[in-house]
């Protein structure tokens, strides 16, 4: 009996190394080609259709509210096609994942999240794919789901970005760091586009934030 668990221990362990082993290629490879095709329709689309961001010039956030229609017509084509075609090829990924990411909490703020609540049930009424009248974030949510691992995780081995840094003599793997300092990262990360959605929880995050890298930086003082 000892022999068997010993053998399915070992097995168990070579099968989760082999997939750990194409986990910095596979998964990140498929989030990019499939973010990056969703954005580049998306900003096709605005590309080649009407300006309709004055007719909820009102429901953006600000800034983004008072900032002429056309700009920001402008700048969310851009952006998604830009970035697009940044994600497929992998290169400055997480600068252009966070972009979108934020790109998406604007337009979740401004089209997809409900006018009105006041409890979680008529919150979570909202997460569908629908016009039912109690906004339909569930789309832009899950966008934002799959923007996440490139953010943090970066754009995996197939991709420029592991060229530019293997040319560049990077560590291969980059060894992870967690401490005081990433924990601040991470609340920072998820803070800035939480305040153009719910800005109460983008304060507390980016407090959070601040506080984490005050202990940082005082426990190393």
């Amino acid at each position: 009996m000892t022999a068997l668990i010993t053998r399915t221990v070992t097995f168990w362990d070579a099968l989760t190394a082999r997939l750990h082993g194409a986990a910095d290629v596979i998964p990140p490879a498929v989030l990019r080609l499939i973010m990056g095709w969703e954005f580049w329709e998306s900003g096709l689309e605005k590309l080649r259709g009407d300006n309709w961001f004055a007719d909820i010039q009102g429901a953006f956030p600000w800034p983004f509210s008072v900032i002429p229609a056309e700009l920001s017509w402008g700048m969310a084509t851009w952006f998604e096609l830009v970035g697009g075609l940044m994600l497929w090829l992998g290169l400055g990924t997480r600068f252009f994942a966070f972009s979108l990411m934020f790109l998406t909490f604007v337009a979740t703020a401004a089209v997809h999240w409900p006018d009105m609540w006041s409890l979680w049930s008529d919150l979570l009424k909202g997460y569908a794919i629908s016009n039912s009248g109690h906004g339909n974030y569930k789309l832009p949510l899950l966008f934002v789901v799959m923007l996440l691992p490139l953010i943090f995780g970066g754009a995996g081995r197939l991709s420029l970005d592991h060229l530019v840094a293997r040319l560049a003599g990077a560590a291969d793997p980059v060894t992870p760091q967690r401490d005081l300092w990433s924990a601040a990262l991470a609340a920072a990360l998820l803070g800035l586009p939480f305040l153009m959605l719910i800005p109460a929880l983008g304060i507390v995050l980016l407090g959070v934030a601040a506080a984490l890298a005050l202990a940082a930086r005082w426990l190393r003082a």
